[in-house]
């Protein structure tokens, strides 16, 4: 994620192009869309969709109707209409891609109060903008101040302003109903706009925040993801993950949404497959299950008297037990069924770089030093038997 204004600077640092996701390639922006339609032309008599998609601060689009027939295209920055004044927006997707995505998001495109794009932001629009989005984190950590003030139990976490610079959302999360009457009078008497307080969850803070996840990338969330699933502990039982929070936890605060993106396979390959409280009687005595492996298709048994001692069986020789089982017939023993099993290798990491030791440069090098006087001592012994003349 990243335009062509993002490069390196001097000594190495990154450059950035300082839009805070508004540069005009629509590279730094979060959930960008890609438009497969856009070299493809309309067939004949056809008009194009009149609607199209705009992008406001962070992940926030909304649907526009372009009723004064704008030539747009994705990056340009338009005026749309409000509840009050005007706001200023990124277009993000034209054309018929729009109508699949309203489609999608259960918006009506036939409605007759569906907002409008006035046109394109002119530079005095933008000047007025940019001058409101350098304002925000100021009013944010002023906000804070004032929420502290009246000890109200929320955390505002982002505040995003109306492109004519008249008015400012404050979205917030809080665990508990929160009272804020006087917070919005005192906010408002301070910064002399209109105030409007929106509640958030966690991960839609998130959603908005951005950040980076113990994978080593972006959230899912900011970059891709759309909708927000239900995630439950049950989806770590079937994958057979440890139930610590900690892990299992984003940096929201809640489980990780990418606790169910494996689950539909764990669930399909665990249809016919024996659960993990079977147990099997044996005339040695009765096995418990200790460790399943799903995806090999293995589980592990031991004997109630011998609970260290694991004997490893197949998916298909756990279920024929199981059906001898239920017939009232009990196997001799599980070491019968206990499979051939490889010895596993034992993995030897090579030193690729050919750095042997981290103390290789503690200890001076001795070696040019000896070879510089073994090659004096031989000049030396060169010129005493180096034959004189006598006059």
């Amino acid at each position: 994620m990243g335009c062509s204004s993002c490069s390196t600077a001097k000594d190495g640092q990154p450059k950035g192009c300082k839009n805070n996701g508004t540069c005009g390639s629509d590279g730094c922006n979060k959930l960008t869309v890609f438009d497969w339609l856009s070299n493809m032309s309309l067939p004949n008599g056809e008009k194009p969709f009149d609607c199209v998609e705009v992008r406001f601060k962070n992940s926030r689009k909304e649907f526009f109707r372009n009723s004064e027939n704008l030539s747009l295209s994705i990056g340009d920055l338009v005026a749309t209409q409000a509840t009050s004044g005007h706001d200023v927006g990124m277009v993000t997707l034209t054309g018929e891609l729009v109508r699949v995505q309203m489609k999608k998001k259960k918006v009506d495109y036939k409605k007759p109060d569906l907002p409008k794009i006035y046109r394109k932001a002119s530079q005095k629009d933008i000047d007025i903008w940019q001058k409101c989005r350098n304002r925000e984190e100021e009013i944010k950590k002023r906000a804070r101040e004032i929420a502290i003030v009246l000890k109200l139990q929320m955390k505002i976490s982002d505040v995003e302003f109306q492109g004519d610079g008249s008015k400012a959302t404050f979205y917030y999360t809080a665990e508990e109903r929160v009272d804020f009457r006087q917070l919005i009078k005192d906010m408002a008497k301070a910064f002399g706009i209109r105030i409007e307080m929106r509640q958030i969850g966690y991960r839609q803070e998130a959603q908005r925040l951005g950040g980076i996840g113990s994978c080593g990338r972006e959230l899912c969330c900011s970059t891709w993801l759309t909708d927000f699933r239900s995630v439950s502990t049950a989806a770590a039982r079937y994958q057979q993950l440890s139930l610590n929070p900690q892990k299992l936890a984003g940096q929201c605060g809640k489980l990780k949404c990418c606790l169910n993106y494996e689950l539909d396979v764990y669930l399909d390959a665990l249809k016919d497959f024996p659960g993990q409280d079977t147990k099997l009687f044996t005339e040695k005595g009765m096995a418990f299950c200790q460790k399943v492996d799903i995806f090999k298709g293995s589980l592990w048994f031991s004997y109630k008297d011998e609970p260290s001692n694991w004997h490893v069986l197949s998916k298909d020789q756990v279920l024929e037990i199981v059906a001898k089982n239920k017939k009232k017939e009990k196997v001799a023993s599980l070491e019968e069924y206990v499979t051939e099993t490889l010895p596993e290798v034992e993995k030897v990491f090579e030193n690729v770089v050919g750095q042997d030791s981290l103390t290789r440069f503690d200890k001076p090098k001795k070696r040019r030093n000896n070879r510089n006087n073994r090659n004096k001592k031989k000049k030396r012994n060169n010129y005493k038997k180096r034959p004189t003349n006598n006059a």
